[in-house]
């Protein structure tokens, strides 16, 4: 029940008794009520007062109940109000014309002060209902149309991201192709300062008026060339992996293609360092593309021996998983990594154990991009002073 002193009802009424007994008995159920004794006036006051709810009466001199209702839906200022009117009319037909004019109910003469009590309190309930429904309503809008106006938003920066990745992939294309350029005019002409510096160094060795001193820098011109040879042919390694689309999966001897390796690529590289190396008798065949596992081999065996012992000791082999797949590996002795140096493997330009052994850091991330265009994994377990296995793994036949 509503009985709120700040709960405000108008009383339109020309009989000065129901008007008393109105107020006196709905003052005391808590409301503030004003009175009017005409229509006219009731329309003022309800426009300047704003009540929560209107008790009009129908027969009124001048101006009936009908037409001051009528007016106060007209008014914005007015037309919310929830109107009951009071009457001694029994005609249906009145009935429905007070409510058609925009009345929510009627109260009949002579009056029973419960049932007017009732009435009110019921019609204030609907009244405060509906407006909160109608704020409910009108957030909910507001909710949409702010979500509206985020979607679109969305949806530009989307676009705006869409083109941006073009223009992206458009500039990557052109630096690859850029990349891939430069290195090829390079390759050429180093591999003649290679080969140059290579035969001079044995000169020098036959020569009796070479010193040491001498003899040492050819040395660097070699290696250094070796080095940049090797940087070069991991640029165009990366870039022809990038660009690669599709490739022609085949059967790959695994223990051909690693003999390849030791025998011809790294056959220079074994002797200078005295590598020992111990190869699993038989290493499984698998399902992938020749060129780019040997530059797996390559990489893997290459470091090994550069961050292995004195002298470097490996030790390459095979394990058979489930579903079909290998898992391949090369063991050093060298003096292995913390957590936070395996983190940084496996990222382009990171290099191992940086203060003992210059060279580039593009080989594991390229071992990376091939390993995962193979469909396969890469990996290190390593512990400080137990050396490291870097290990791949592939699958064994075609899918």
């Amino acid at each position: 029940m509503l009985r709120q002193t700040e709960t405000t009802l108008l009383l339109i009424d020309d009989t000065p008794d129901n008007i008393k007994v109105l107020m006196h008995f709905l003052s005391n159920q808590g409301f503030r009520v004003l009175a009017t004794k005409d229509g006219k006036s009731g329309l003022q006051k309800a426009k300047q007062a704003q009540p929560d709810l209107i008790l009009l009466d129908i027969m009124m001199p001048e101006m009936d109940g009908f037409e001051v209702c009528q007016r106060l839906k007209a008014d914005k200022a007015t037309q919310d109000i929830p109107v009951i009117f009071i009457t001694a009319l029994e005609n249906s037909q009145e009935k429905v014309k007070g409510l058609s004019l925009g009345a929510v109910d009627y109260i009949t003469k002579p009056l029973n002060q419960e049932e007017v009590l009732a009435r009110v309190n019921t019609h204030l309930k609907i009244d405060r209902l509906n407006k909160a429904l109608q704020v409910e309503v009108q957030q909910r809008q507001q909710a949409q149309v702010a979500l509206s106006e985020l979607n679109d938003c969305l949806l530009e920066k989307t676009e705006q991201l869409r083109r941006r990745g073009e223009e992206l992939e458009k500039r990557n294309m052109e630096l690859d192709a850029f990349a891939h350029t430069v290195a090829h005019d390079l390759k050429n002409p180093l591999s003649g300062v290679i080969g140059l510096s290579e035969a001079l160094c044995l000169t020098a060795k036959q020569g009796d008026n070479v010193t040491e001193k001498m003899l040492n820098r050819l040395k660097m011109i070699h290696q250094s060339g070796r080095n940049l040879s090797n940087i070069i042919q991991g640029l165009l390694l990366l870039a022809g992996v990038s660009r690669q689309q599709e490739i022609q999966f085949e059967t790959v001897d695994m223990q051909k293609l690693v003999s390849q390796v030791l025998d011809n690529r790294l056959a220079y590289v074994i002797e200078q360092a005295q590598a020992k190396i111990d190869i699993q008798t038989e290493l499984p065949t698998v399902w992938g593309y020749g060129t780019w596992i040997e530059e797996i081999w390559l990489n893997y065996i290459s470091n090994a021996i550069k961050y292995g012992g004195h002298p470097p000791e490996l030790k390459i082999g095979a394990e058979t998983l489930p579903n079909a797949r290998v898992r391949f590996w090369v063991k050093d002795n060298g003096h292995g990594m913390n957590p936070a140096e395996k983190a940084r493997l496996f990222t382009p330009f990171t290099r191992l154990h940086q203060k003992r052994i210059e060279g580039h850091g593009l080989g594991l991330s390229i071992v990376k991009q091939i390993v995962e265009k193979l469909d396969g994994e890469a990996g290190v377990e390593s512990k400080q002073g137990e050396g490291s296995l870097f290990y791949f793994i592939l699958k064994r036949q075609a899918a």
